[in-house]
C-alpha cells in the first residue's frame, strides 16, 4: 500500500473529490482525519471508511476560521501523533460573478474558504514537517487557477492565488524535506454546484463558452487518484507543480 502508516488531513472530505481522496487514502493506508463542515457526512464517510477495514475519525472543520483549524491538526496529532500529508480540498463557487458585479462580501467568503483556509493549514502543519523533515502538501487548485474565465472572477482569482502558493511553499520548504503541490481538475461530477445561487447571467454566459471543447466529465475517483500519486512517495521528485487533470480540455 502507497501510504501504509502515514496521516493524512483531508478538509472538504463529506462528499465529492474529497470524500473520493479520504477513502482512497485509507485503502492505501492512511489512517485519515475527515475534515468537513458537514459533521453528519463526514461521519458517515468515516464509518464507511471503518467498514472497509480502514482507519479514520471525523473533526468538524469551517476552514474560515483560524480556531477550527487549530482544533483540526490538533486532533490529528492526539489521536494519531502525527501528519504526514495535508490536502486542502475544501473550496466553493462564486456565482459566476464578473468583476462589475462581484460584491466585496463574495469576494471575501470564496478568497476565505479556498485560499486562506489552504494558507492557514498549511502555516499549521509546516513547524510538525519541519521537524521531523519530512511531509506532504496537496492543494485542489481547479483549471480556473489556470485559465481566465472557468467562472467568476472571485473564484478565478482565488485558485491562480493557490497555484502561486503551492509554488512558493514548494520551493522555499524543499530543503526541508517537504513537498507541496496542486491538482486542477477540469469538470468534475461534485456537489460543488450546490454553492452556486443566483448565478449572473452573463458571468455565466462567458463562462460557459468553453464547455463545447471539452472531451468528457471526470469523476472524483480520477482527481482522488492524481492527489494519491502527489502524496506518494511515488512523486518524491515531484515538488511545487501543478497537474491538470481534465481530459485534455485546457490542451486546446
Amino acid at each position: 500500500m502507497k501510504l501504509s502508516g502515514k496521516v493524512a488531513v483531508v478538509t472538504g472530505a463529506a462528499s465529492g473529490m474529497g470524500k473520493a481522496i479520504a477513502e482512497l487514502f485509507a485503502a492505501e493506508g492512511a489512517k485519515v482525519v475527515v475534515s468537513d463542515l458537514n459533521g453528519e457526512s463526514a461521519a458517515a464517510v468515516v464509518s464507511d471508511i471503518k467498514t472497509g477495514g480502514g482507519t479514520a475519525i471525523s473533526v468538524v472543520t469551517n476552514v474560515t476560521v483560524e480556531e477550527d483549524v487549530q482544533v483540526l491538526i490538533d486532533t490529528a496529532m492526539k489521536e494519531f501523533g502525527t501528519v504526514d500529508i495535508l490536502v486542502n480540498n475544501a473550496g466553493i463557487m462564486d456565482n459566476f460573478m464578473p468583476a462589475g458585479e462581484v460584491t466585496d462580501e463574495l469576494w471575501e467568503k470564496v478568497f476565505a474558504v479556498n485560499t486562506t483556509g489552504p494558507m492557514r493549514l498549511t502555516r499549521k502543519v509546516l513547524p510538525l514537517f519541519i521537524e521531523k523533515k519530512q511531509g506532504v502538501i496537496v492543494n485542489i487548485a481547479s483549471a480556473g487557477g489556470l485559465h481566465g474565465s472557468r467562472a467568476g472572477a472571485a473564484y478565478t482569482a482565488s485558485k491562480h492565488a493557490v497555484i502561486g502558493f503551492t509554488k512558493n511553499v514548494g520551493f522555499q520548504y524543499a530543503t526541508h524535506g517537504i513537498r507541496c503541490n496542486a491538482v486542477a481538475p477540469g469538470a468534475v461530477a461534485t456537489n460543488i454546484a450546490t454553492t452556486i445561487n443566483a448565478p449572473s447571467p452573463f458571468g455565466a454566459e462567458r463562462a460557459q463558452i468553453g464547455m463545447g471543447i471539452n472531451p468528457g466529465l471526470g469523476h472524483p475517483e480520477d482527481i482522488a487518484r492524481v492527489a494519491l500519486f502527489l502524496a506518494s512517495d511515488d512523486a518524491s521528485f515531484v515538488n511545487g507543480t501543478t497537474v491538470t487533470a481534465d481530459a485534455g480540455w485546457t490542451a486546446y
